[in-house]
């Protein structure tokens, strides 16, 4: 097989982990849409938190920042995931204040601006960087550490399913999706060679994977225990 040949599986490849990523990452980026029916239906957020979509949006800004050209190479699909999923965070963001009281409203509004602030420093600050390695160092790592506590923050609920013996707080699809988002990126890192996109999404992966195993677990005791004829005694 010839160089070029080789080299044109290789860019396919990639670019084919690239969008499956982007695919999988939309089951994500939809999965709080029955939470917003319900608080746009009550009129309430009642006891819902708008931090992990604060939080999200914050990480989507970093990770769109490290794939632009000006920080990394040939990472557009990096850009463009993290550019549908920083919008629809943003519609939540909004969604969510138009239904909080008063309160909550302005403190969502505090870490907003806080969101954006962060994220100005951080884009000016790496443009004032003139060496090209160091500035792609510097939002790599800012990057890295942002997604992977981004895939640490459903170790409670895997201690709470694990406590509880119950799937109930874990829902399979966000799980399923969780899983294959991050493979898909693993994989497209590793054929890109971009440690700050394989390391944190080889454990998002672990992860993935360990919620999954849990509710295969978990749910098909379940089943089994709701299936299981009562045994009556007559004696």
């Amino acid at each position: 097989m010839s160089l070029f040949a080789s080299l044109a599986i290789y860019k396919v490849a990639k670019d084919a982990a690239g969008i499956a990523g982007n695919i999988f990452a939309f089951g994500l980026f939809v999965s709080p849409i029955p939470t917003f029916r319900r608080i746009i239906r009550n009129g309430s957020t009642e006891m819902f938190s708008g931090l992990p979509y604060i939080y999200s949006l914050l990480n989507c800004l970093i990770c769109l920042w490290y794939g632009t050209p000006l920080i990394s190479h040939d990472n557009i699909l990096v850009t463009t995931v993290n550019s549908i999923g920083a919008v629809f965070q943003f519609v939540y963001i909004i969604l969510f204040m138009m239904s909080a009281e008063k309160e909550k409203k302005v403190r969502m509004l505090v870490w907003l601006m806080g969101v954006l602030g962060v994220f100005a420093i951080i884009l000016i600050g790496s443009l004032l960087i003139d060496d090209v390695i160091m500035r792609r160092l510097f939002v790599g790592i800012l990057s890295c550490v942002s997604l992977i506590s981004m895939f640490a923050s459903p170790l409670f609920i895997i201690k709470l399913v694990i406590q509880t013996k119950s799937v109930e707080f874990m829902p399979f699809y966000l799980s399923l999706s969780t899983f294959l988002m991050s493979t898909s990126f693993l994989v497209y890192g590793i054929l890109s060679d971009d440690i700050f996109i394989y390391v944190p999404n080889g454990i998002g992966t672990i992860l993935g994977m360990t919620q999954l195993i849990l509710y295969f677990h978990y749910e098909s005791k379940s089943r089994r225990a709701v299936e299981e004829p009562l045994i009556v005694s007559y004696a």
